[in-house]
């Protein structure tokens, strides 16, 4: 019977999970589409590696392997901007790990150890950016919950991806690597896939029409101090209340914080702090607060399936739904219904 070695199985898989997605989503997974593809390339490479073991492939595996970090937290920060030039600071792995690759029989560079620490960094990157809620700009808001935990579970797979290599190293050191292949299997089977499946959920919530710049960002000199002014915070949400009332902006079930920013032509992260501030919740929780009334009114004086009620309210599934109500009103949608009717 012919036998595939795992990475080309992974491989395969991630290649079809892309092309699906391109062909459902196409430009608003663009990015999670791209990164797919990345991982089904060096995953291909790493498995013509190990089963074929030429020279030319150790060079350029490491390189590839080098630019999924990035490449993942790339798709995360793009969440929050547009990010049209990509800091220096970014190349200097993969640039070193070109020259280690390309010098190897030359120079001893610490090729090994700077891919896992190029991993463990970006890793720890995605994990803070996964509390700091003015990083999800562009997600819809009734997935922030959903968005946070994948970039969390993203960046805690970068940091796996590093402990992997740790234990390849450590297999080689002390074993003569009997155990590598164990190791690079149970990666392949565990790490690109969830890190694929967690890139793919932040790529499919940012809504299409969130490439519109947003509202100019406070200058240097307006944000010395060290916390936002309560007065001003005051304003920010008055004007946020009377802007979502008048215009029924929680009805819109792919409403972001950028969408918000501009309709109030105020930055994103100031409307953030005042919320934080003013009212002690996320900007999510808080639109999320209105959507709950209006389907409290249509639960009461309509006989609306709850779930067109949840649908005509902003939601868009019932998981959010029903976890909102009983967070704010202490009892199911069909339990208030049920109240409400029996005290008329």
């Amino acid at each position: 019977m012919l036998a595939i070695p795992v990475p080309f199985v992974v491989s395969m898989l991630l290649g079809l999970l892309a092309t699906t997605l391109y062909m459902q989503f196409a430009k608003q997974a663009k990015l999670a589409c791209l990164f797919l593809f990345l991982c089904a390339l060096t995953t291909a490479l790493v498995g013509l590696r190990w089963t074929f073991d030429l020279a030319g492939l150790r060079i350029i595996q490491p390189i590839f392997a080098a630019i999924i970090p990035f490449a993942a937290w790339y798709v995360f920060a793009a969440q929050e901007t547009n990010i049209r030039l990509i800091p220096l600071k970014h190349f200097i792995a993969p640039l070193f790990i070109i020259l280690s690759a390309t010098s190897q029989p030359w120079l001893a560079l610490p090729l090994d150890e700077v891919l896992t620490l190029s991993y463990v960094c970006y890793g720890i990157a995605l994990i803070r950016m996964a509390n700091q809620e003015t990083a999800l700009t562009r997600v819809s808001l009734n997935r922030w919950e959903e968005v946070k935990k994948a970039k969390s579970v993203a960046g805690w797979m970068l940091i796996f991806s590093a402990m992997i290599d740790a234990s390849m190293s450590l297999d080689f050191a002390l074993n003569d690597g009997r155990l590598s292949l164990y190791i690079l299997t149970t990666a392949h089977l565990i790490l690109l896939p969830v890190l694929s499946i967690a890139v793919i959920i932040a790529g499919i919530h940012t809504p299409l029409d969130d490439d519109q710049p947003l509202s100019p960002e406070p200058t240097k000199a307006d944000t010395n101090t060290p916390m936002m002014n309560h007065t001003r915070a005051l304003e920010i949400c008055q004007l946020l209340d009377l802007r979502i009332r008048q215009d029924s902006l929680f009805l819109d079930p792919e409403l972001t914080l950028s969408r918000v920013s501009r309709k109030l032509t105020i930055p994103a992260k100031q409307i953030s702090s005042a919320v934080n501030l003013i009212h002690q919740k996320n900007i999510s929780s808080f639109i999320n607060a209105y959507r709950i009334e209006h389907a409290q009114q249509a639960l009461t004086h309509t006989d609306d399936p709850i779930t067109q009620v949840l649908m005509n309210s902003g939601f868009q599934t019932k998981s959010n739904f029903h976890r909102e109500f009983s967070r704010i009103t202490g009892m199911t949608p069909s339990a208030y219904r049920k109240q409400t009717r029996t005290s008329d």
